[in-house]
């Protein structure tokens, strides 16, 4: 079996209990590093990895290192069990002692003996360790004076294991509550006056498929909302295929809801199914893990009471008798390029009240030449008066008025172009129905143009007509703390101005559709967005997968259609549950034309779509630019460094750095991308990855963005200068 992630299993042996056996393994190294793992499934048990304690010396072997070792429940403590006791260790000990913990090199502190057993060396750790398992490696070099009642101990190579409950946090972590879990508004294209956050603390249980909803029944767990379930910042960590939510809450009076208002609950996103009960009514279903739904519960209202929320919750991820939804790197088992799962409610809850006629969405699409824009009122009936006027700043730049059901065209004169240099954002108010009764919102909008054009004799992505190239990282949005969620609103945005400060001009969402709020950061800092629809599992999906594919891809760009931020959408990545051929980019176009579709990012190429797209690592590849589409590098990159205290244990890279290097090394990798640009026609490339994501340690920040591994100021100055040259592509020499 050439596959490094498929555990085998032998045929059944019998061992018994007390007796030494000879084990041999043999087993062939295809490319990468050893690694073996030996577990066992004892009788009636669960299967676990082979205690140390199991293990036995041959009988001459003459052995006086230790005999067991551990990384401490603390994660700052690394123990090293003696069979013998020791002396005193001398001061500088761990000058000649190595520790490697879960892949990477470990600095150590000082070396004493427990207090209550002098066979046990405790050794400390200059930085914590993860409770992630992994393996802790401990050499020692036998000149370092280290002593038993016989004399000098022998150099050794200890192996153990990792027993840390300590858990990696963000800086925002501590900032989180019941009381101040993203109090922020959520919908920023689409505001009202009144409303109510309903994050914080939930009643939670496990559920079973067929049982009831526990209306009237007090729960007996708590989970902070908006955060998955087998997040730390839930309170739960664990994951679930099917839970309970319940809390209660009250309608304001000055509302009127029932009177001239209805109430409108929203849910942002609830990964995967929900259904959603208000005082023991159902009032919503919906399948999809990255959208939001939303439900008019007004006739399910009890006047003048407390009212009951009950949400339930079914999550398969990428069981084997699930349903393969979308769901980008999430897994029941992450390891790997794959991730823990972010099940159950992820987004914010809230509600707000609503006229009888009210605006459902607003899809706004910029017309540059024409100097204007379209405005697209939808669910209002038909003929309703609407009325949408532009500002820019207190300025009126346009108005226009008419009726729901058609699209209304508010003038924009001598546009004030959106760039990433130059993000300028326009406001908007748009008025539904008259009088007391009317429905009045507020949004923002920013006028710019994405195509592909021939320049210089080559397809090139132009932005507002001229060339542009897209310097890009790939962001997966995970978050150790909080996984799919970010701790609060202030590390939503840090990743996108961490972009800014090095930069780029492009941020790559891979696989996974974020809040609302983040597009509005996109579109605030000024960063075009190629944004990817999360995968199916790699397995080739079922009809009905596909379907729901297609279905939650179309909300995903209905959604978030009038970001201004958002050039690209990527249908599908290195053909992770690919299907249909030139089908599902024909289907992304027809429903958004005016932005570049990229049909299959690394490989699998349909042919169609506004981009050829291939992947190498480290690379970067040699997109070439046919007759039609621009060429442009999706992937590459992927230097590694793991920083101790800052990563959990498991290390996957690309290719391996040392610190002092690796600025150097990216530089290297751009100089590269810059050859491709001058000699190919290359229209974009997006490094991997902007952070280290649980086991892959190749982001530019940390996990727990706590550290920047290059020097920010050396790739501000190098991507600024590759993107200015490029948008000048006559003006680049090809050197090779």
């Amino acid at each position: 079996m050439d596959d490094w992630d498929k555990e085998q299993t032998s045929q059944p042996v019998e061992l018994t209990a007390g007796k030494a056996y000879d084990i041999k393994v043999e087993y062939f190294e295809h490319y990468g590093g050893s690694n073996l793992h030996l577990s066992w499934t004892p009788p009636g048990a669960a299967k676990a990895p082979v205690p140390a304690s199991a293990f036995r010396l041959p009988a001459d072997f003459d052995y006086d290192g230790p005999v067991a070792s551990a990384v401490q429940p603390d994660g700052r403590t690394l123990l090293l069990d003696f069979a013998q006791p020791l002396t005193t260790p001398p001061a500088d000990l761990t000058s000649h002692l190595t520790a490697v913990i879960g892949g990477a090199a470990w600095p150590l502190g000082r070396a004493r003996l427990d207090a209550s057993d002098p066979s046990r060396l405790l050794l400390a750790l200059k930085e914590p360790v993860v409770g992630r398992g992994g393996e802790a490696v401990v050499r020692y070099d036998g000149e370092g004076g280290l002593e038993d009642g016989d004399g000098a101990i022998e150099p050794y190579v200890s192996f153990g294991g990792n027993t840390s409950t300590y858990q990696l946090s963000t800086p925002w972590a501590k900032d989180v509550g019941p009381d101040n879990a993203h109090p922020e508004y959520p919908r920023p294209q689409l505001t009202r006056d009144q409303w109510r956050n309903l994050n914080g603390s939930w009643q939670f249980a496990a559920a079973k498929e067929g049982e009831k909803p526990p209306v009237g029944q007090r729960l007996k767990e708590r989970i902070l909302v908006p955060y998955p379930v087998e997040s730390k910042l839930s309170g739960v960590e664990r994951h679930e295929d099917r839970m309970w939510y319940r809390r209660t809450f009250t309608v304001p009076a000055d509302w009127k809801v029932g009177d001239k208002k209805r109430l409108r609950l929203n849910f942002d996103a609830v990964d995967w199914q929900a259904e959603v009960y208000v005082n023991g009514t159902r009032v919503a279903d919906h399948r999809g893990g990255y959208d939001r739904f939303s439900a008019d519960v007004t006739d399910a209202l009890r006047p003048g009471r407390t009212q009951e929320l009950i949400v339930g919750v079914y999550d398969p991820t990428d069981a084997a008798d699930g349903e393969n939804p979308p769901m980008g790197k999430q897994r029941l088992d992450p390891s790997g390029i794959f991730y823990t799962p972010s099940s159950g409610i992820w987004q914010t809850v809230w509600m707000e009240p609503v006229a009888t006629d009210h605006v459902d969405t607003l899809k706004l699409t910029p017309d540059v030449p024409g100097e204007a824009l379209t405005a697209e009122v939808r669910g209002v009936r038909d003929g309703v008066p609407v009325t949408a006027t532009a500002y820019d700043g207190r300025r009126v730049v346009g108005t226009a008025t008419g009726r729901a059901g058609k699209p209304l065209t508010v003038p924009v004169p001598s546009p004030h172009l959106w760039s990433p240099d130059d993000p300028h954002l326009y406001q908007l108010k748009v008025t539904v129905g008259r009088g007391t009764s009317a429905d009045r919102v507020e949004s923002y909008f920013g006028m710019r143009s994405i195509a592909v054009k021939e320049v210089d004799g080559k397809q090139r992505t132009v932005l507002n007509g001229k060339p542009i190239f897209s310097m890009a990282t790939l962001d997966q949005g995970f978050w150790p703390d909080g996984l799919h969620t970010a701790p609060t609103d202030e590390a939503l945005a840090y990743d996108l101005k961490m972009h800014k400060r090095m930069g780029f001009n492009s941020v790559r969402k891979h696989i996974k559709v974020e809040p609302d709020r983040w597009y509005y950061w996109a579109d605030r800092l000024g960063l075009m967005v190629w944004q990817d629809m999360p995968a199916m599992n790699t397995v080739t999906p079922s009809e009905k997968a596909q379907a729901q594919y297609e279905h939650e891809m179309k909300r995903m760009i209905d959604q978030h259609i009038s970001s201004p931020s958002i050039a690209i959408w990527v249908t599908f990545n290195e053909s992770w549950g690919q299907y249909g051929g030139p089908k599902v980019p024909e289907l992304a176009k027809g429903w958004d034309p005016t932005r570049l579709i990229d049909g299959a990012s690394g490989w699998n190429d349909t042919g169609n779509g506004d981009l050829a797209d291939i992947h190498a690592y480290p690379g970067p590849g040699d997109p070439r630019p046919d007759a039609s589409r621009a060429g442009v590098t999706g992937e590459y990159g992927g230097l590694g460094l793991a920083i101790p205290g800052h990563a959990w244990p498991v290390q996957h890279t690309y290719v391996g750095v040392d610190k002092d290097q690796y600025t150097e090394e990216y530089l290297k990798l751009l100089d590269k991308v810059r050859e491709l640009v001058a000699c190919n026609g290359s229209s974009g490339a997006v490094y991997t990855q902007i952070t280290d994501v649980e086991g892959e340690l190749n982001g530019l920040l940390t996990y727990d963005r706590k550290e920047i591994k290059p020097d920010v100021e050396r790739l501000r100055r190098a991507h600024q200068a590759l993107i200015r040259d490029a948008a000048n592509p006559a003006s680049m020499e090809c050197t090779t």
